[in-house]
């Protein structure tokens, strides 16, 4: 039998939504290959625990300081995640990557980022959101309460509800189904139960719970998740102020909208990105390739 390659990971989370991170430099696995390693040690019970795995990879053909690829818990490809993009930058930082912004690629486009407070906080500039419409025709009628749905693309295809406490807290009853609903294929859309308080500041605040493909279920935090929420909220006068902070529940991220006249021109989402530990795990590639 083939000796295992031994592989070592780190373990990182953005407001608690966790990730592990393979420097694949040095290991240079296909996509297919981090596809399996994504599906077999993202289950919490079963392997290390994560939401999804980021692969940090430098190509020879870009400019920009790295490629970051994402894989969901259940090894789907997924072309964005805002957390994990953060993340990753912080990783780039530690692993030697420097300048006033890094810039990467990603199979959303290319992004950049700066890293704060050494290294454990980065703010993420984001480009204009995109196929938005406010009022969403859904199949399923498993929201509840009368309020329409919003669609929107901030790296990733997002619903964005507005609802009340309850509904919210329930998210995770009702969200599969509208996940699953005819009209969201063929890649269907993560689901964020948004509430907005009553009372708001010079600096508004929303509270959101979401709910993501490819892992299905919901998660602490979801960076894209905060940004749809928060653009969906601030282009319905929800709220009137172009910086808001998103309430999750494993932390609070921090989304700023930029306008060129009347529309978005670019987003910026902040917040934490921290690494949890390092570890190594025994790989048979061959099992991988089967």
């Amino acid at each position: 039998m083939a000796r295992p390659l031994i592989v070592e990971f780190t373990k990182m989370n953005g407001a608690g939504n966790d990730f592990i991170v393979i420097d694949n430099r040095f290991y240079a696995f296909v996509p297919a290959e981090l596809s399996a390693i994504a599906a077999r040690y993202c289950p919490r019970r079963t392997g290390i625990g994560a939401d999804g795995l980021l692969a940090y990879e430098v190509e020879q053909d870009s400019d920009a300081h790295f490629r970051m690829r994402y894989f969901n818990a259940d090894g789907s490809a997924a072309t964005m995640c805002g957390n994990g993009a953060r993340c990753i930058v912080a990783f780039a930082h530690a692993s030697g990557a420097r300048g006033p912004r890094l810039e990467f690629d990603t199979d959303a486009g290319r992004y950049t980022a700066e890293v704060k407070e050494g290294g454990t906080r980065v703010r993420l500039h984001v480009p204009a959101p995109d196929r938005y419409l406010p009022d969403h025709a859904l199949e399923s009628t498993a929201i509840p309460g009368n309020g329409q749905p919003s669609f929107i693309w901030t790296g990733t295809e997002h619903l964005v509800c507005f609802v009340d406490d309850q509904t919210q807290r329930a998210v995770s009853e009702w969200a599969p189904e509208v996940r699953n609903d005819d009209s969201l294929k063929p890649h269907g859309a993560n689901i964020n139960a948004v509430v907005v308080p009553a009372v708001q500041t010079d600096r508004a605040r929303i509270d959101v719970r979401t709910f993501e493909k490819g892992v299905e279920h919901e998660t602490l935090a979801c960076g894209t998740g905060a940004l749809a929420s928060a653009v969906v909220a601030r282009l319905q006068e929800k709220v009137t102020s172009d910086t808001i902070d998103v309430s999750m529940p494993g932390g609070t991220l921090t989304v700023g909208i930029e306008w060129s006249g009347k529309r978005i021109s670019r987003l910026i989402l902040e917040g934490p990105a921290e690494k949890v530990y390092r570890g190594t795990i025994e790989l048979r590639l061959q099992e991988l390739r089967a």
